[in-house]
């Protein structure tokens, strides 16, 4: 069965957005200089984590909306 225009359309969306959202190894990177910034006093690790994910995803545009699931890595 051919590809119509509109599921090719959907599907060259989702390889993009896959390039803009941020991998594990930026967030932990991300995580890791946020830790760094407080002054590296632990105790807050998730947060920092957390904030890694959603300042990177809003900076690539890849932000994910409230009830949306997160990808699952492979």
């Amino acid at each position: 069965m051919p590809k119509t225009e509109k599921s090719s359309s959907l599907a060259l969306k989702k390889e993009q957005a896959a390039k803009l959202a941020p991998t594990q190894e930026d967030i932990a990177r991300r995580a890791y200089e946020i830790y760094l910034e407080r002054g590296g006093a632990p105790g807050r690790e998730l947060e920092d984590w957390a904030r890694a994910e959603r300042e990177l995803a809003q900076k690539n545009g890849h932000v994910r909306r409230k009830g949306e699931s997160k990808p699952v890595a492979a």
